[in-house]
Formats: structure tokens, sequence, C-alpha cells
């Protein structure tokens, strides 16, 4: 293997200043609620609110604010992710079967939580699609009631009249216009408006992610997502401007995004850097694209396409595309992702908005051992044991001595006291 380019910057960081300027905003925010949270909006988003509730009216009103082609991109998008939850739901069924030993029955349940909450950022963008893939997948899972929040958008003084015609479609029950660490100690601890969630679920920055690190524990989160990535693998059949524009793809979503190629030939790496070069002035996002690129950016020359699957399951990319002529039979090697892209006319970007798989994915490696938000993410599996009083003598024997071993005498006696009952 040779590195071509490699990252000049490291892209996350927790330092101290952050984790106690977070810890500050959530001891404000559990000691003084929807005060600490009209005061954050005017100091974070720039904007005077009487509450943090959207009402249904600007719900309604936001709808003739977006262009009816968008509106039916969205609901386009929504019924991908509803198929595919859907599909998903089919296969988490409950669990009930007869033990090897007679007179026990065992199994489990499927429970959805019946609270939680989804976050949606608010960046440069308004970002709708993150909308319906937290609460669309909620839904499908069998929440009862599903909080939805987004911070203001410059210029609207509310959320985005896209992302709340989103939420809208996707079925969010209550909506308030709320971000940053507070929004997360507002579901995870309650305000005087808002009621505590089970579960908090979707991106943020890394102030949305020390605070979701920092309520772990009295409230359940998805994960701790960093900055975005994408791998791809590419070979001598690869088009160098698919490769380039794909990269450039990631790029733009924040200037501490990661875009890597790993390729095993040389002049597809040459080609799509020439193409990466030509087709960054023409977006008008290249700033962030560029400076994302130069800081984060890199390219890695296999020597074989063995060693090519090798770093991909090593670095375990959020994104992972493959472009390669053998692309289903390389594909079943790849372990350790996201979501995969196979094929050449397989962008990122169909993930990200329209092909219905979940695009809030683990980051910075966790796809080694964890996976990105589904419709399982909302789902509890709860175990049972139905014993009667053979299965009690049955069991008793070994249950007893596992007691002693362990110096639990009450457990014991809870065994000993039926069978001699």
């Amino acid at each position: 293997m040779k590195v071509l380019k490699q990252p000049e910057k490291k892209t996350y960081e927790r330092d101290a200043q952050l984790t106690h300027t977070v810890l500050d905003i959530i001891d404000n925010v559990r000691a003084r609620g929807d005060e600490a949270l009209i005061e954050y909006a005017a100091k974070f988003d720039k904007m005077e609110i009487q509450t943090v509730k959207v009402d249904p009216e600007t719900v309604k009103a936001a709808y003739s604010k977006v262009d009816p082609e968008t509106i039916e991109a969205i609901r386009f998008s929504a019924g991908q992710i509803r198929f595919f939850a859907e599909k998903q739901r089919e296969c988490l069924k409950d669990l009930d079967i007869q033990s090897r030993v007679a007179g026990l029955e065992i199994g489990h349940r499927m429970i959805p939580v019946e609270r939680c909450g989804c976050y949606v950022p608010a960046g440069r963008h308004p970002l709708p699609s993150s909308a319906l893939m937290g609460i669309v997948t909620a839904k499908v899972a069998g929440v009862k009631h599903v909080a939805a929040c987004s911070p203001a958008f410059q210029g609207c003084g509310t959320i985005h009249p896209a992302v709340l015609v989103a939420m809208d479609i996707a079925g969010a029950d209550e909506i308030y216009c709320m971000g940053g660490a507070q929004a997360i100690a507002a579901f995870a601890y309650g305000t005087q408006t808002i009621e505590k969630v089970d579960l908090i679920v979707g991106p943020g920055n890394r102030f949305v992610t020390e605070a979701k690190r920092q309520v772990l524990g009295d409230v359940g989160i998805d994960s701790l997502a960093g900055p975005s990535e994408v791998l791809i693998i590419a070979d001598e059949t690869a088009n160098p401007t698919f490769v380039a524009i794909d990269l450039l793809g990631q790029a733009e979503h924040d200037p501490n995004a990661k875009p890597i190629l790993v390729c095993t030939s040389q002049e597809v790496i040459d080609r799509s850097m020439e193409e990466l070069a030509r087709l960054l002035p023409t977006l008008e996002t290249r700033e962030v694209a560029a400076q994302s690129w130069q800081d984060n950016g890199a390219v890695y020359l296999a020597d074989s396409m063995d060693e090519a699957i090798d770093i991909s399951n090593r670095i375990a990319p959020e994104h992972l595309e493959v472009q390669v002529a053998d692309e289903r039979e390389v594909a079943k090697r790849l372990l350790h992702y996201g979501s995969m892209f196979v094929g050449h006319y397989a962008p990122v970007a169909f993930g990200d908005f329209v092909s219905g798989p979940n695009h809030t994915l683990p980051t910075m490696g966790t796809a080694r051992y964890s996976n990105g938000v589904w419709v399982g993410t909302f789902i509890k599996t709860p175990f049972h044991q139905f014993v009667s009083k053979e299965g009690c003598a049955n069991l008793a024997q070994p249950c007893m001595k596992f007691a002693q071993v362990e110096g639990l005498q009450a457990h014991r006696d809870s065994v000993r006291l039926r069978v001699e009952a």
C-alpha cells in the first residue's frame, strides 16, 4: 500500500472546555426548564420566542412556503424509508418456546419505547431528510409518542418550512423549535412544556454529541456521532468522474467531513484527482468542500483488491462505496461499515435522501461494533420465563448449586422452599 494523501487534521476532539460548557447548559435546563430554553434561543439562534413548542397553525402554514416538487420529494422519501423500516420490523418477532427442560417455557417480546425525541440539525442548509429518517422509523417501530425538534433556521423565525413539512409528513406528535445541548437536556429531563423521553436519536454537532454522552444512562441514545465519512473502493473499471464527484459530495457536508479513496489503479487515482480539481470550482459549496478535502481527504494506492478490502474493514467507514468490476463478490467480503453503496451508479446521495435505509450511521470506526438507526433502535427485547411445578423441580438442583457457590443463601432457599412445599 502507498499513502498518496493523508488527513492533515484530527476531525473530532473532546476537550475539557466542551465538557464543562455542555454540563453548564444541561444543569441550567434541568433547573430552569423553559425559561432557560427561551434564553438559549435568543443567545444561540438569535430568536425571540415565547415558547419552544411549534403550534399546528405554523406547521400548516409551512406547506405554503415549500414548492410542490419539494413536498412531493419529501413524500417519496418518506415512503421509501417507511417501506424499508416495515420490512425490518417484519424480521423482529416475539419468541415463545418450550425449553429443553420440561415445565419451562422461555421467550422474549418486542416492545417499542413509549416516547422518543428526534433531533434534526440545522446548519448551512435545511435537513428535511434527517427529520424523515428518525420520525418515520420510530413510528414504524410502534413508538406511541414521537417528539421532534430542530433549531430556528436563519431568516425563518422558526424551524425551516421544509423541515416542518417533513416532520408533519413523517408523523411527529409534537414539534419544538430548539437545538444544541439544551435541546438534548430538555428531551432527557423534561421542562414545563416538554415531557421527558425514553430515547433520543438524531445527529448533531459536537455540542449535541457531548450532551448525548452526558445524559446517557438517564435516557437512551442512538449513538455518539462524529463527522461524516465516505470510503470509496475503486479499481481500473471505476469512472474517475464518478469517483471525484462522490468524494466532493462527502466533502461538501462539513469542513470536518472525511472523504477517502482506496484504489488499486494509479491511473484511476490520477484521473480522479484531475476530475476533482476540475469539478471543485463548479460547486456552490466549493469553499467547504475544498477545506474538507485539504484537511481530511485521504488517498491510498492498494497493491491488490485483498489489501483494499482489508483497509476498508480496518477503517470501518460510515459510508462505503464499491466501484469495482466484481462488485458483488467484493461486497460480500466487506464487514465493517454503516451503509454500503454497491455499483458504479450507487452514490451515497441515494442513501442520504431516497433509497430507504437510514442515513443516521456509525462514524469514527464504531461501525466495527455498531449499526445505524433502524427500526430495532426503538424496540427493546425483554425476556420471560414461565415455570411450572415440574419445571421448578427440574431446575432446582443446578440452580441451588450456583447459589451455594456464589454465597447467596436466600437465592438457594427461594428454590429449596418451593421444592419442599
